[in-house]
């Protein structure tokens, strides 16, 4: 009884452990959250302050769209380097110097004199857009190490929730804040902001990163490589040991540019979703350009109410998808799979461009609301399944998607603008965002052409199984089970 007994205690003091290890590390991730959050407000905040401040300074709309070009560049360029940081250095560090840089440059501008402002709004341009990047893939490519594989899905759309109030806060109060206490203290306010990001990244421990540095876990290696083959044959494509060789051989040095390629090639459904997402992100440069300018026909002696109104409504959308999600991982365990992803692109597109079409007011916020819930599931359905990649080429994978995205923002702000002077916002919109739909088409198509092909795969050696298996071919499987 008592040898019977040991185990039992044993396991339950185990489960125990067990629980408050996760409890701890979800309250962390809840502190980092908030930190991001904070920090994510400064970004939105100076994304219109120092839109303003550029354009009162300068006087020309063309300085406005250069700082913004700049910026965007800045996010491209940090998205090639980050996978490469992250072999290097843990993400605690980069995520730390990330916020620290962000605040120094703001300090920088704010005691720039009027001589070297212009110099010093390029420095902020070139600062922000990098470090963005920079934490952002930290984050996420992180987030498996810092809460656990299982709640992957809870964790993504904690930190969007977060981003996604801080984005309304932020938008919303820019304009006040400006015009009640002027630029330099909402450069201020701006600055603090990453000072609370950085001091709260400081106190928590943070794991991730160093994905190429020391040795995998000890038992980790394979756990992680069962769950990494799961999500790859489920998205479509699968982990060969062939990528894993090409990645070690690129991390040693000889090859080390093509390794966020050969992190997409690990799974070739893989690939065609980053490249869906940098499509999405030039429907998004449409919808963003173009609003200003739909709300000025609505009602031009104030055009700013239909656009806060609209992202309010949509940020509300994102809020409760976000909810919901949270809700179905904690119940099922489960998080949103590539066929999200893909439905969550075509049915958020399609609300984007009927937010154009000139409807009565209650049904655009409705659609407003639709948008921002199918945004909402794709951010997630999309990060949770890049997490899946191994620790090793995750942040690499990360990156190169962060520098598609900034490609899609900026080419599409390029051509938008232009398309903007001859055609109705509802006609930029449609083709954008059509464009989108297109593809993600074709990515759905795809993952749903591999499952079918895996399931009759595994149907038939299922059967081939059964046969050889029968007792009265004489086979050697057949006879072990009868004379047992």
């Amino acid at each position: 009884m008592g040898s019977a007994d040991g185990p039992k205690a044993d396991e339950t003091d185990g489960d125990a452990r067990k629980a408050r290890d996760i409890a701890v590390s979800e309250r962390r991730f809840r502190f980092l959250v908030a930190g991001y959050a904070v920090s994510s407000y400064g970004t939105f905040l100076n994304m219109v302050a120092l839109n303003l401040f550029v354009y009162e300074t300068t006087g020309r709309a063309l300085a406005m769209g250069l700082f913004m070009a700049v910026r965007l560049a800045s996010g491209f360029v940090a998205g090639l380097v980050v996978g490469g940081l992250l072999a290097r250095f843990s993400a605690k560090s980069i995520m730390l110097w990330a916020n620290v840089g962000q605040g120094a440059v703001m300090l920088v501008l704010i005691l720039a004199p009027e001589g070297m402002l212009t110099g010093a709004l390029m420095a902020v341009s070139v600062v922000i857009g990098a470090c963005g990047t920079l934490f952002m893939v930290a984050l996420r490519s992180s987030i498996p190490e810092m809460v656990g594989e299982d709640r992957r899905a809870w964790a993504n759309s904690l930190s969007i929730t977060g981003r996604s109030l801080a984005m309304v806060a932020g938008f919303a109060s820019a304009g006040i804040v400006v015009s009640l206490v002027g630029y330099t203290a909402a450069f201020v306010v701006d600055m603090a902001t990453f000072v609370a990001c950085a001091v709260t990244v400081a106190l928590l421990p943070i794991a991730g990163g160093k994905g190429a540095g020391g040795p995998a876990p000890k038992g980790s290696e394979d756990t992680e490589g069962s769950k990494n083959s799961e999500s790859f044959e489920s998205s479509g494509g699968s982990g060969g040991s062939g990528a894993g060789k090409d990645a070690s051989a690129a991390k040693n040095g000889r090859r080390w540019r093509p390794v966020a390629f050969i992190a997409l090639a690990a799974a070739p459904g893989m690939g065609l979703m980053v490249a869906l997402r940098g499509v999405d992100a030039f429907g998004s440069s449409s919808h963003n350009a173009a609003l200003p300018i739909y709300s000025t026909s609505l009602d031009a002696s104030n055009p700013a109410v239909f656009v806060s109104a609209f992202w309010c409504v949509w940020a509300l959308g994102n809020i409760g998808a976000q909810q919901v999600i949270q809700r179905y991982a904690q119940r099922t365990g489960r998080s949103v799979g590539a066929l999200g992803f893909g439905y969550g692109t075509v049915v958020m597109s399609a609300a984007f461009i009927a937010a154009f079409a000139g409807l009565p007011l209650a049904v655009t916020a409705v659609i407003a609301l639709i948008a921002g819930a199918a945004d909402g599931l794709t951010e997630v359905a999309y990060t949770s399944h890049l997490q899946t990649l191994p620790a090793t080429l995750r942040g690499h994978a990360f990156g190169l998607s962060a520098t598609f995205e900034n490609l899609g923002f900026g080419v599409g702000m390029i051509l938008v603008a232009a398309a903007l002077d001859r055609f109705s916002p509802l006609a930029v919109v449609g083709w954008s965002h059509g464009a989108a739909i297109v593809v993600a088409v074709v990515f759905l198509l795809r993952v749903a052409g591999v499952r079918r092909a895996e399931r009759t795969g595994r149907a038939g050696l299922r059967k081939e199984e059964a046969v050889e298996g029968r007792p009265d071919r004489g086979d050697r499987d057949g006879a072990e089970v009868s004379g047992g």
